[in-house]
């Protein structure tokens, strides 16, 4: 027992959770504290109109960035010690940041007006779409570069940047929120993040591969690889945050905007408590699985992952459901104690979303792009068809029944998908 425990402490895995764990710990702090702040003064109505500019943000992050991030951490991963063939991955995914996003970003400034009445219901925050279009290519890069250094696994590196990015995202929210309410943690959400880059490139401008020329020749072959990422990329932006603005907005017609407060509360609650396991399976599980060639030692990868997430997510949950009343208290104010009752099914639904990731990191990192797209469809669509039947049955809590039956069935479907890499014994 002795023996199997410090094998458990010394895997690598371990060693990232170590290593991320005090920036994980800052990031909730600073979440904590964000949450808090912006939960006392604007309430669950602009906690819900924040929630729909974070989504549409993220899909257009994605999208700005030529959905090659991924991309990026498994290529230089691969060829870290193929200096020619790293330049050439290096400067196309440089090349194609700077495109996507310059295109994107005039899109959005274009379209300002009318992405305003879409997303937040009224045309008057058309400048929040010009900032963000401006400042998309000062995110993009940065996470380009981000990218680059998970994909080399310099995990100090990456964790400091990570430290100072949610620092200063606190600082920047906290402020703009206290000075201007509502409008001041609208203008946040499209803007800090671009400010993130000077700090990275301090970081980055003693690194061989950095001061390399990253404008090189277009290749082909490498643009045809990215965009198997990119796709793969941009199917994900374009299901998983939609489905939220969809069910979002239904919330908000069938019950109310303070409802669809509630329901993006809860899911505010889950991100906190699984960015521990995000964090370490970007930093970790994505670049090892990408470099494993063999299924024999794909298996061993998977179920030792198993052995050491699937305890730690259960105690989490079933803590945090033990004092939801704490939590909520703690996170928000009285005015969120109806959220209570989405606690339940939100929880069970996070346990298999993560146990279901363990599986789905695969198509990713083997760039299985059809399954990916066509899983990504599937399940996102379902979400919204269950959403639209629960929360007509149920009330808002139907929300998170149906988030909880999505992911027990895209578990079930990762299991039989991988069954051949799982139980094949060779």
């Amino acid at each position: 027992m002795i023996a199997k425990a410090k094998k458990v402490l010394s895997s690598d895995l371990v060693k990232v959770f170590s290593y991320t764990g005090f920036s994980t710990l800052i990031k909730l702090i600073t979440s904590y504290i964000t949450i808090k702040v912006v939960a006392n003064i604007i309430g669950p109505a602009g906690v819900a109109l924040v929630g729909q500019l974070q989504n549409f943000t993220s899909i257009f992050t994605t999208i700005g960035a030529g959905g090659i991030n991924n991309g990026v951490v498994k290529y230089v991963s691969e060829y870290k010690d193929d200096d020619k063939n790293l330049k050439k991955y290096l400067s196309n995914g440089f090349k194609l940041t700077i495109y996507f996003s310059g295109i994107t970003g005039l899109f959005l400034v274009f379209l300002a007006s009318y992405l305003s009445r879409w997303v937040l219901f009224d045309e008057q925050y058309y400048y929040l779409f010009i900032f963000f279009g401006l400042s998309l290519i000062l995110l993009s890069l940065n996470n380009f570069f981000l990218s680059a250094l998970n994909g080399f696994k310099e995990f100090k590196k990456f964790v400091t940047i990570n430290i100072f990015t949610n620092i200063i995202g606190l600082l920047f929210t906290v402020t703009l929120v206290w000075l201007y309410n509502l409008t001041g943690a609208l203008i946040a959400v499209v803007t800090y993040q671009g400010f993130i880059l000077i700090i990275t490139l301090f970081y980055l401008r003693k690194k061989q591969w950095f001061s390399k020329e990253l404008w090189g020749k277009w290749d082909k072959t490498i643009v045809k690889k990215y965009f198997s990422y990119t796709v793969m990329a941009f199917v994900t932006a374009m299901t998983v945050p939609v489905s939220q603005l969809i069910i979002r907005g239904y919330i908000i017609k069938e019950y109310s905007i303070t409802e669809a407060g509630f329901w993006e509360g809860i899911n505010k609650i889950s991100a906190m408590y699984l960015m521990f396991i995000t964090t370490s399976f970007s930093v970790y599980y994505l670049p090892r699985l990408s470099e494993i060639s063999d299924n024999k030692t794909l298996k061993k990868e998977i179920f030792k992952t198993y052995k050491i997430i699937t305890p730690l997510i259960f105690v989490t949950l079933l803590v945090i459901y033990l004092l939801k009343d704490l939590v909520i208290n703690i996170l928000f104010t009285k005015e969120f104690y109806p959220m209570k009752d989405l606690f339940l099914w939100q929880l069970i639904g996070d346990f298999f979303k993560v146990t279901s990731w363990l599986l789905s990191f695969i198509m990713v990192a083997k760039s299985m792009t059809r399954l990916f797209i066509a899983t990504e469809i599937i399940f996102s669509a379902l979400l919204v068809i269950l959403s639209y039947c629960l929360i007509n049955m149920n009330g808002v809590v139907g929300a998170t029944q149906s988030y909880c039956i999505n992911y027990f069935i895209y578990f079930l479907t990762m299991i039989f998908i991988f069954r051949y890499k799982l139980y094949k014994t060779t």
